[in-house]
Parts: structure tokens; C-alpha cells; sequence
């Protein structure tokens, strides 16, 4: 199991050796998972323990909170990813001034030598840190020499010809295009919430439709999609087929956002206001309109259930599933 540490003084005395990466780890997408590998395998051949070290809040939601960009991963599914992977620690910084203001040495010493004894570290060739980002990757390289430590520099990976990050897998997401930001993440790009409180329906799901309770992170662009919504606890949820709108619902006058979903596949399921729920963005089908009447829009609707019926009955075929990937 995954030890979290939320601050260096949680770390027992005597952690390590170790094998670390430090990051943001947004998205936890195919290039982080394939350098975790890496982290991972390294320290098991040594006898160490892996570390991944990452930070809450997000530095740009700390340092450019105005210009800091929505995530695609909160801080719980971002841990929850990142024990997937296998990781012996996460240690989670909370980013602050205090931890703003350390040198690129004293973040060398005082995180992974002193507290993580830190044998090995693995990072991207763009990897940054200390003070205003002062210090890089030839400067880490020359903190291991002097603390005893080896650097190993990562090149991007690449995926259908396109180098994966987590900026161009937000940008992905944000256009709506989730066919590029599934490729980038190596699965769906889903969010995690519960259902929007106040809706009277109790205990039970007794209707196919779910609305999401507002959500902090990275939303995919307004539109209509083909989803998955999982009700329960990850791994042991009821999932069903759905389509989704999210936007404003102009159609209906005064404009009011919403995360829409209805369930395709409908029966009744238990679902309180703290019921997980997971929403997994599949296709886009088309952008959301202003349409003439009610009348226009179900007609349209009703349309958009049977591409996306079409959808989920072609995923289920294994042959058809691959290519549609």
C-alpha cells in the first residue's frame, strides 16, 4: 500500500534510501506513468523505496492564481493515480510561501537528502525548481554529484505522433476534443464529484438523469458527449452508459450551467448526496446550441441518444473498441 506523507516532518526518521520524482503529476498521464515505471523498477532492483514528491495547491494556483489554468486531476484522484502506479510513498507539499522562497540547494538538502535519502531521481529534461525556478536539470545534476546521488533525464514520450504533457492534454480537454486527451492519458479523461444537492431525489436514483455538483477542476468544453457515469466507491460502482450536456442550457431562457447527465441503460440505484460519482468524457458529439424551440431541441436530442446508443454498442465489441481508441 501507498504511504502518503502530507509534510516533511510526517516522514519517519530513517525513510529511505530512496528512488524520487518530484512534480505536479496532473493528469498522472502516459509520460508520467511511464518515468513512474521506471522510478519504481529502479528502486525495487536496489532494495530502496520509490517517492514520488508533488505539491497542493498547484505552484500556479499559489504563485498566478489569476492565470492559473483548472486542473485535470484534484489532489485526491491524483493520489488515488498515483498508488496505481505501484509507488512506494507520495509525499505531498503544501506549497507556500515558506516552500516558495527555498533555494534550489535547500531543496535538495532539506527534502531529499536529509528527509527522503534520496539515492536516485528521475526527471523531465524541462524540470524546474528552487526560488522563481532558478535552477534545472544540469544544476540537479550537480547537486548529485556533490550529495551522492545519480540523475536520469527523461525525454517526452510520444503517443499517435504527439508529444504528451499534461498542458497540451489540458488543451485537449478543453476543446472537447477527448479522442487526443484519451490518447495523452492512456484512458478516458473523467471527473469526480457527487450529484448537485438540493434536487429531492433522496435516497434513491429513481429518474435516468444526474446532475454534477459543482466541480473544481478542468471541465471539457460546452457540448454534448458520449459518458460513463459510475455510481459508488472506485472499482465496485454500478456504471452506466449515458450522454452528457454540459454548458448553459440556453434553449430554456436565463442561462444556468449544469453537468447533465442521462443514463442510457437506466435502473434504480441507491445515490445520496455523498454517492461518488465518476464521469468518464468518451466522444463529443456536437457543440451545445441555441435552438428555436423546445420542440427542436428534443427532436435534435433524441438524435444524439441514438448516436451515442450506437457508440457505446460498437465499445462494447472488443475489435471495434481498439479501433475506436
Amino acid at each position: 500500500m501507498t504511504q502518503v506523507f502530507h509534510s516533511l516532518d510526517a516522514i519517519p526518521l530513517g525513510f529511505g534510501p530512496s528512488v524520487a520524482i518530484m512534480g505536479n503529476f496532473d493528469g498522472v498521464h502516459l509520460g508520467h506513468q511511464q518515468v513512474l515505471g521506471e522510478v519504481i523498477a529502479e528502486a525495487r532492483a536496489s532494495g530502496y523505496k520509490s517517492v514520488a514528491i508533488t505539491f497542493d495547491p498547484h505552484p500556479d494556483q499559489f504563485l498566478r492564481p489569476e492565470r492559473a489554468e483548472s486542473l485535470l486531476t484534484l489532489i485526491p484522484e491524483r493520489l488515488r493515480l498515483l498508488a496505481a502506479t505501484g509507488i512506494d510513498a507520495v509525499l505531498v507539499l503544501p506549497f507556500n510561501e515558506a516552500l516558495a522562497c527555498l533555494t534550489a540547494r535547500a531543496c535538495v538538502e532539506t527534502i531529499l537528502v536529509d528527509k527522503l535519502s534520496v539515492r536516485s531521481i528521475h526527471e523531465g529534461a524541462n524540470f524546474r525548481f528552487g526560488h522563481r525556478a532558478q535552477a534545472g536539470v544540469n544544476e540537479l545534476a550537480e547537486f548529485g554529484r556533490e550529495f551522492g546521488f545519480t540523475v536520469t533525464i527523461h525525454e517526452p514520450v510520444h503517443t499517435h505522433g504527439l508529444a504528451v504533457s499534461s498542458t497540451a492534454t489540458r488543451q485537449y480537454v478543453a476543446a472537447g476534443d477527448m479522442r487526443r486527451a484519451r490518447w495523452m492519458l492512456g484512458r478516458p479523461f473523467a471527473v469526480r464529484s457527487t450529484q448537485a444537492r438540493g434536487r429531492g431525489i433522496g435516497t434513491r436514483l429513481l429518474v435516468p438523469t444526474v446532475n454534477l455538483a459543482s466541480y473544481a477542476g478542468l471541465m471539457p468544453a460546452f457540448g454534448v458527449y458520449v459518458t460513463r457515469l459510475t455510481t459508488g466507491a472506485s472499482g465496485i460502482g454500478r456504471c452506466f452508459q449515458a450522454i452528457t450536456n454540459v454548458g448553459n442550457r440556453p434553449t430554456f431562457g436565463e442561462a444556468s450551467f449544469a453537468v447533465e447527465s442521462h443514463i442510457l441503460d437506466f435502473e434504480p440505484v441507491e445515490l445520496t448526496d455523498e454517492t461518488p460519482l465518476e464521469l468518464e468524457f468518451l466522444l463529443r458529439l456536437r457543440p451545445e446550441m441555441t435552438w428555436p424551440s423546445p420542440e427542436a431541441l428534443k427532436s435534435q436530442i433524441m438524435k444524439d441518444i441514438a448516436r451515442a446508443k450506437r457508440f457505446h454498442r460498437l465499445a462494447a465489441k472488443p475489435v471495434l473498441s481498439q479501433e475506436m481508441q
